[in-house]
């Protein structure tokens, strides 16, 4: 068995990869088996053998080989070993039985060899030696069993050595061709990593650039106890470096993100354009590429003729004038006088440089990917991703050029359908009007006229709108009513933006404490979006700025707020605490919220490796502690932690659970467990519930009866997403890793369960369920997290599989749908960072 088991592992390989070949020859099966027959047996003779009942039993397998992609979900594990038991039967069995029924003759000579060569094809060499053999003695044994008169036809003996020859030439040749095709992949997989290592190395010089930067301004080490100020210089220049920093590592993900979406061919998802404006994303383009130095800044320039709009996504776009910037630039230091010059002008954009030009055979090819022109350790994909962006937004790119006179990219973009931009307007300006309508906004800014302006922009909100020169008079106004959303200058006189964002949320003013606070700044939107990040508004907007991107970043940053740190929260700082869940992902999102309050964490896998580290040390302020681990239970940790003579054997300890029925409770309750947190765990719960214990000293005598504490914000309906949850996942960093992260360990977690299923492992099917419960809710799919809640807590407490069919299907196509729609939220997340 172990031998068939490793035999058949080369089979499923062979198969893993490339086109669907064995449905190809389920089709070429159906279509060959069945002309032959029609073609033989349509002229009488009384000689020939007559294989018709066979030949339909080998019509019927490849039909079934022919439709895979119609084979219900749960047969379709079965889809390769089937095959195996096709090809054996409809190959070398059937063309052997047949040929020695008939008594050889040309015919079957001939069949012998189409078999021969299609087994070749479809197998890898030792399963064609050992189908080969294997059809060939079981239709040798069928033969002898069923005629009256076996003989062996020696026309197909002497065809022997022919046979043999195909067999060992075919595989020959096909082994040396893997061999070209394994030395092709390497080549092109050591070219690619070549590749973007080199393109990262821009990015990763400006993080290093800004990191030395970061130390100067830094005051000078010191073992005193006593504090060390930094001056307002000092703080601006760390805050512009660590800005740049964060802007380069973008960059950096951009560049790996654009060189995989090109040589996937990923499509860009048109649900996701908007409509923007050709110039202000020239400008952006410009001002937010990452310079190697001043003087690359000042090469570039943007000219404005005539803007326009188009429909596009505008990160894309973004990184569209990166790519034909950098391109320029790269070649601009042979002179002096180089230039950079962006020119918007009626449904196109020009990029124009006064660099070597290009010659006329090198443009023919510029397009295609992996040609890079002229350059060391380019990925050749860059003007490629160009190309496809283009496209996509129903554009094109081109170039033209004179050798030692300049080189000019044109971009010809579409023109927007008026209607259509139009009704894409209302619609943004009605959800702006349907957000405010009878708020209370506040305008906070020492310049009159911009004051005014930005009044009148708000107008149509139909809101109550009030203003303020300073942060002083802003302050009494908070402290008098009670306002819905503030838009903040930050450069003001008496107190400014920062200041005033700070004793808002320190509690100045408490019936606006968690008022949406947006910032309107001139700062340059990288530095802008650690500043007020840090100041704990909403959002910003940049100045100037016009009605409709004023309007759609009100709206929505009204609609995600900053998670809201409280004072009384420091009493976690420095706070030691013990997490423990078998769930890797649970853990990392758990411990990112956990620092944020200041909290110092240990994580641990099970309850064992808890009781491990309690005996190492103590000094323990709390245990976080999932019930459902492998090995020893959470349930089953708290109670030998209770009945221990460990020092800290009296530590509260919060479980985290999916399921918190009274039963769990009380079991719980009778462990010593102190308070529970029901998954998805909302971060501002998680820290009031500890604050409490840890400020309290809670024992085990003294534990109040257990409740189960809700977590984060379900989504229901149609809803897919917890908002909120991501939103505050976006704010700790988090974002991105998680929309790279989910889905595939939720697809493992599906296929865990679907196996688990198919063996009918009900506990197997429970510990995926669980982990997939957790992890959906801690990712913020709230649709999937209420669905495997419907199914796993049934399963728990009746101890069986669901009674109705499809609940593996449902489950499937969900986490699908959520990813897609992850994908969509991460997609505007980024465009609105952009922005």
């Amino acid at each position: 068995m172990k031998l068939w088991r490793q035999l058949f592992e080369h089979y499923q390989s062979y198969h893993a990869y490339g086109p669907p070949r064995l449905k190809y020859m389920g089709y070429l099966g159906v279509v060959s088996y069945a002309a032959f027959y029609l073609v033989r047996f349509t002229r009488p003779n009384a000689n020939l053998y007559d294989d018709l009942g066979l030949r339909l039993i080998a019509v019927g397998l490849f039909a079934l080989l022919a439709l895979r992609d119609y084979w219900p979900e749960r047969l379709r594990p079965y889809y390769i070993g089937f095959s195996y038991l096709v090809l054996l039967y409809c190959l070398p069995g059937f063309s052997v039985l047949t040929a020695l029924q008939r008594g050889g003759g040309l015919p079957a000579i001939s069949n012998g060899f189409i078999i021969l060569c299609l087994l070749v094809l479809l197998t890898d060499w030792r399963n064609t030696l050992v189908m080969l053999l294997a059809g060939t003695a079981l239709a040798s044994l069928v033969y002898y069993l069923t005629s009256p008169n076996p003989r062996i036809p020696m026309d197909l003996v002497a065809q022997l050595p022919a046979y043999g020859l195909i067999l060992l030439g075919g595989n020959l040749f096909k082994f040396s061709t893997e061999q070209i095709d394994a030395e092709r992949k390497l080549r092109a997989t050591q070219a690619l990593a070549g590749s973007i290592a080199h393109e990262m190395r821009n990015p990763l010089s400006q993080i290093r650039h800004n990191l030395e930067r970061m130390q100067q301004a830094l005051p000078q080490p010191s073992t005193s106890p006593q504090p060390q100020t930094l001056g307002v210089r000092q703080v601006d220049a760390l805050y512009r470096h660590l800005a740049e920093s964060e802007l380069a590592v973008t960059r950096g993900l951009q560049v790996i993100a654009m060189t995989l979406d090109e040589v996937s061919a990923k499509p860009l998802d048109s649900a996701s354009f908007s409509y923007l404006s050709a110039a202000d994303v020239c400008r952006k383009a410009v001002q937010e590429y990452g310079y190697e130095s001043d003087e690359d800044r000042a090469r570039v320039s943007v000219e404005v003729r005539e803007d326009f709009s188009f429909r596009g996504d505008e990160t894309a776009y973004l990184f569209v004038l990166f790519n034909l910037i950098k391109n320029a630039l790269y070649y601009l230091p042979l002179r002096q006088d180089g230039r950079v010059v962006i020119t918007v002008d009626r449904q196109q954009v020009l990029v124009r440089d006064n660099g070597p030009g290009v010659p006329a055979d090198v443009r023919a090819r510029m397009f295609e990917p992996f040609r890079s022109v002229g350059k060391t350790g380019g990925t050749g994909l860059g003007l490629a991703y160009c190309q496809r962006v283009m496209r996509a937004f129903g554009g094109d790119i081109s170039c033209e050029s004179v050798l030692g006179e300049y080189t000019q990219f044109n971009m010809r973009l579409p023109p927007v359908n008026a209607q259509e931009a139009q009704a894409h307007s209302s619609a943004a300006l009605q959800k702006a009007r349907d957000t405010f309508h009878g708020k209370r906004l506040l305008v906070v800014d020492d310049d009159a006229a911009l004051r005014t302006t930005t009044r009148h922009k708000l107008r149509l909100l139909e809101a109550h709108v009030d203003e303020a020169a300073n942060g002083q008079r802003a302050l009494e106004l908070l402290a008098r009513h009670k306002y819905d959303l503030v838009v903040l200058d930050l450069n003001m006189p008496v107190l400014d933006g920062y200041a005033l964002a700070e004793r808002i949320r320190d509690g100045d003013v408490p019936a606006n404490r968690d008022i949406c606070i947006v910032a309107y700044t001139s700062e340059p939107a990288h530095l802008a979006s650690v500043k007020t990040q840090k100041a704990g508004m909403d959002g910003f907007v940049g100045k100037p700025c016009a009605q409709l991107p004023l309007l759609q970043a009100l709206v929505h940053a009204f609609e995600h707020p900053a998670p809201r740190t409280r004072p009384e929260d420091a009493v976690l700082a420095g706070r030691q605490v013990l997490l423990a869940d078998d769930n890797p992902y649970n853990r990392k999102a758990m411990t990112a919220y956990l620092h944020q309050a200041g909290v110092k964490v240990t994580e641990a896998a099970h309850g064992q490796a808890v009781l491990e580290l309690l005996r190492e040390r103590s000094g323990w302020d709390a245990i976080l502690m999932d019930i459902n681990m492998p090995g020893m239970s959470g349930l089953e940790a708290a109670q030998a932690i209770r009945q221990s003579t460990l020092a800290c054997r009296d530590v509260p300890i919060i479980a985290l659970t999916a399921h918190s029925d009274e039963a769990m409770v009380a079991a719980a309750q009778a462990a010593g467990i102190n308070a529970f947190l029901t998954k998805p765990v909302d971060a501002y719960v998680l820290y009031e519930e500890l604050r409490q214990l840890v400020a309290a000293g809670v024992s085990r005598a003294a534990a109040a009866p257990l409740a189960a504490t809700p977590g984060g914000t379900a989504a229901t309906g149609a809803d897919l997403l917890d908002l909120k949850r991501l939103e505050s996942y976006r704010r700790i960093g988090m974002l991105d890793e998680l929309l790279s992260d989910y889905f595939p360990e939720a697809a493992r977690l599906i296929d865990r369960l679907d196996a688990a299923a198919q063996r009918q492992d009900l506990q197997g099917g429970l510990e995926a369920l669980h982990s997939l419960l957790g992890m959906s809710g801690e990712a913020g799919a709230a649709a999937l997290h209420q669905l495997v809640r419907r199914i796993y807590v049934p399963m728990v407490e009746e101890r069986c599989w669901p009674p109705s069919d499809g609940w593996l299907e449902q489950i499937r196509a969900l986490a699908i749908r959520t990813d897609a729609a992850l994908t969509a939220y991460g997609r505007e997340q980024a465009r609105t960072a952009a922005i």
